[in-house]
């Protein structure tokens, strides 16, 4: 493939080794050049640096560990993300709800999906009674058989874009627009709700330092990589930024 990082070739053969580590990536081929390429910077910086003994992994470690700091996260920053991000210190809530999908297919424009949508949708805010009837009529998930039930959801339990309406919707409300996700359009329903309860500061405090200190030592890993690789010589590839699974 042409490929070289301070003039040591990846090869062929490598490529392909690699390759089968990556294939549920979007691009199997580009995840496992660019693995290889960052794998190669960071063990010849280790080399430079002469960090010795071990597996390749263990040496790549001991780099992050003698290279990359970040510091601890205060009270302060802990106690601003508790009070801006309630939810997820939050145990019990619950969410009974139900919906209409009028799911994307290649035979069925997207649009017309989208008219007779906003039809069912007026028609349920002049007679709401008729949710479970349209819901077996239009619905193309299996929750239509039972009117569009789909039980009680916790957080985590649907994609984002369902999970954060259907939280934000009052006992009984119908939202008031389409929702669209991957799945398709939905139209929904809040049937009841259950309150949960914030844990206290103190419960949580050690679980977002945790989360806080990952998170900033995966962005100095980030920087130092995109450092790394912008003194290196590489040929036959160019790396969009330094994502990469070693910083995850």
């Amino acid at each position: 493939m042409g490929i070289s990082v301070n003039s040591v070739d990846i090869t062929d053969a490598a490529v392909e080794q690699e390759l089968s580590h990556h294939q549920q990536a979007d691009n199997p081929l580009k995840q496992a050049v660019q693995e290889l390429v960052l794998r190669t910077v960071l063990l010849q910086e280790a080399d430079r640096l002469n960090i010795a003994g071990g597996d390749d992994d263990t040496r790549i470690e001991a780099l992050f560990a003698r290279e990359v700091h970040v510091p601890d996260a205060d009270e302060a920053t802990c106690e601003t993300v508790y009070r801006n991000q309630p939810q997820r210190f939050t145990n019990g809530e619950l969410v009974e709800a139900r919906h209409i999908l009028l799911q994307v297919t290649p035979t069925v424009p997207l649009e017309l999906l989208r008219e007779t949508g906003e039809a069912v949708l007026a028609e349920l805010r002049v007679n709401p009674d008729r949710f479970a009837e349209l819901a077996r009529e239009y619905s193309n998930c299996a929750s239509g058989a039972v009117g569009g039930n789909l039980g009680q959801l916790t957080r985590g339990q649907t994609v984002k874009e369902f999970e954060e309406l259907v939280f934000r919707l009052a006992e009984g409300e119908l939202a008031d627009r389409l929702l669209e996700t991957r799945f398709g359009l939905h139209i929904v329903q809040v049937m009841r709700r259950i309150e949960g309860k914030l844990l206290p500061f103190e419960a949580v405090k050690s679980q977002i330092a945790e989360r806080l200190a990952r998170q900033a030592w995966q962005r100095a890993v980030h920087q130092y990589l995109q450092i790394l690789v912008g003194r290196a010589h590489i040929l036959g590839v160019t790396l969009e930024g330094a994502e990469s699974p070693l910083v995850q």
